[in-house]
């Protein structure tokens, strides 16, 4: 794959630019948002993609400073959790990582999808580049490893 880097500015760029990225992942998806409520998780076309990406041994990380935004909005992703639980794992964030402001997908090690603030939808999708996958990559596990077990299927009841 050849390294680019594309710079996206609106919703709709940013939305076709995470359905790129999950399209293309094959082994593993890592997910930081604080909120993850303009990701549409809970989107038909998003599930169908996750899904896709799951049922061939795909693992997916997700970490989120509050997911009551998932909780509330987006079943198709609770049910998701519910039919993948064993290849899905999502974390909180601990108060003291709650100043965070990026928001970001990482895929194989080898795409990302970011956003600079979470309350603004500039951001870039890097395929290739090496060192800004691996700081992403370093940055998710610092992030990772510092959270809270947080939403689970049976939190939703299911």
């Amino acid at each position: 794959m050849e390294q680019s880097s594309q710079p996206f500015s609106s919703r709709m760029e940013f939305e076709q630019q995470l359905r790129g990225c999950l399209a293309r992942a094959e082994h593993s998806l890592d997910l930081f948002d604080p909120d993850f409520s303009l990701w549409n998780l809970g989107h038909s076309a998003l599930d169908a993609e996750l899904r896709r990406f799951l049922a061939g041994h795909g693992r997916l990380r997700l970490v989120a400073h509050s997911n009551a935004h998932l909780q509330r909005m987006a079943p198709r992703f609770l049910r998701l959790l519910a039919d993948f639980g064993h290849a899905v794992e999502c974390r909180q964030t601990p108060a003291g990582l709650r100043q965070l402001s990026d928001s970001f997908c990482l895929a194989d090690g080898a795409m990302l999808v970011r956003r600079f603030h979470c309350d603004h939808l500039r951001g870039e999708a890097v395929f290739a580049d090496s060192d800004a996958i691996k700081l992403a990559s370093d940055r998710f596990e610092s992030i990772w490893s510092e959270s809270l077990p947080g939403l689970h299927a049976s939190t939703a009841g299911l």
